[in-house]
């Protein structure tokens, strides 16, 4: 395996990845940087957690110190991964101040982001959004942009952003670099790609079977009325840090409070919580103060924290695509974890899709999908009840959350 250093990257990049304490390149980064050097455009797809913000970061800073009147541009679909590439292109520019990245989000301040952008800065990393509202402002200019980054490309098709991309592109200069990342493949990104990238070429990591080979996954059937039960059942049975996926905002907020009745350590995040209330939950669930984190799908991209114990489907994902996300939020830098999905009858068809696309080569899942009808627990792969992380009461009457 080489090592960054093998790699034609300035001396003050690979400083700062040693003081990082990054050695060996991850399959997406060692095969896309070459190509993003020879400054090509680029398709790649590859699971969450396999380092395509290094993968894309680490050229785009090379050609930026080595063409100093051009910018980049990196477009994320949610605040949280913005976040995420801003404090990671940082840590990489602590002592560039000229290539430090401005961050343009909503729910922050759009004077203080306008203050930023009047310093003329080269590297801009934003949601489409927020970005649109600049450029309505006038406030932002992209006409220096050598290199366009989307990332997470298909999560932002599926939120509706293609008009946000549709006018920003029009600031852009055509003759640029684009770069699009996807964890998944669908028509519409390979549609994008033909639209706006030229002969690309092409990375796909893992591309068959997009669910990480360390995560344990557990159906256990149950239904509306007795959902609860089983949670916190299934609870007080795992140790470590919790993520648990609600269908929305409201079923968030709902059993969050329930769990905190019950004695759990827990906060919540989704898109109506204002900025500092997102920063100020995901702080505490990485550095410990809760042990649960109860999210609607705004956590399933852009959310990297390596202790994640287990993710719990409290609802399944709409779409098949959106599993393997939620599910990458555990078994991170080499950890193993666990992806536990709550089934409730009106559910099974949409277990099934999810089944058959991303979990089809596994002997035990297909197992699991004949035996639907089973007794309540149906178990992928061999699981064992772990005891107790804390003194949690158990349920005695647990309430529907709707």
């Amino acid at each position: 395996m080489p090592s960054f250093h093998d790699m034609p990257l300035p001396e003050v990049l690979l400083k700062a990845l040693d003081t990082m304490q990054f050695v060996e390149p991850t399959p997406i980064q060692e095969q896309s940087i070459p190509l993003i050097l020879a400054e090509r455009d680029l398709l790649a797809c590859a699971q969450t957690g396999t380092g395509k913000t290094a993968a894309f970061s680490l050229p785009m800073l090379t050609r930026l110190m080595a063409e100093p009147n051009k910018g980049a541009l990196i477009l994320a679909p949610t605040r949280e991964l913005a976040l995420q590439i801003t404090e990671f292109v940082a840590k990489l520019t602590w002592n560039m101040p000229r290539l430090k990245p401005v961050l343009l989000i909503g729910g922050a301040p759009m004077q203080k982001q306008t203050r930023l952008l009047m310093q003329k800065p080269r590297v801009i990393v934003a949601t489409p959004g927020r970005l649109v509202d600049h450029l309505q402002q006038r406030t932002v200019d992209l006409s220096r942009t050598a290199l366009l980054v989307l990332d997470e490309a298909d999560r932002m098709l599926d939120m509706g952003f293609a008009p946000q991309l549709r006018e920003i592109l029009k600031h852009i200069p055509e003759a640029r670099q684009t770069l699009l990342f996807s964890a998944t493949m669908p028509d519409d990104i390979r549609r994008l790609a033909s639209q706006h990238l030229r002969a690309p070429a092409e990375v796909h990591v893992n591309p068959e079977k997009p669910v990480a080979s360390r995560i344990q996954h557990v159906v256990i059937q149950t239904t509306g009325e007795t959902k609860n039960e089983v949670l916190i059942t299934e609870l007080n049975q795992r140790e470590g840090s919790v993520l648990i996926f609600a269908r929305t905002k409201h079923r968030t907020d709902r059993l969050a409070k329930y769990l905190q009745r019950f004695g759990f350590s827990v906060t919540r995040l989704h898109g109506d919580r204002s900025q500092s209330q997102r920063e100020s939950a995901l702080k505490g669930f990485r550095v410990g103060t809760y042990r649960i984190l109860v999210a609607t799908d705004i956590a399933a991209r852009g959310i990297d924290i390596p202790h994640i114990a287990h993710v719990i489907n409290y609802d399944l994902p709409q779409t098949p695509e959106d599993y393997v996300h939620r599910i990458g939020r555990t078994a991170r830098a080499g950890a193993t974890g666990e992806a536990l999905c709550l089934l409730i009858p009106e559910e099974h068809s949409q277990w099934r899709r999810i089944a058959r696309m991303y979990l089809k080569d596994d002997a035990d899942v297909a197992r699991s999908i004949r035996d639907l009808a089973a007794p309540p627990r149906q178990a992928l792969s061999d699981a064992r009840a772990r005891p107790s992380a804390s003194p949690t009461p158990r349920v005695i009457a647990p309430r529907l959350v709707r």
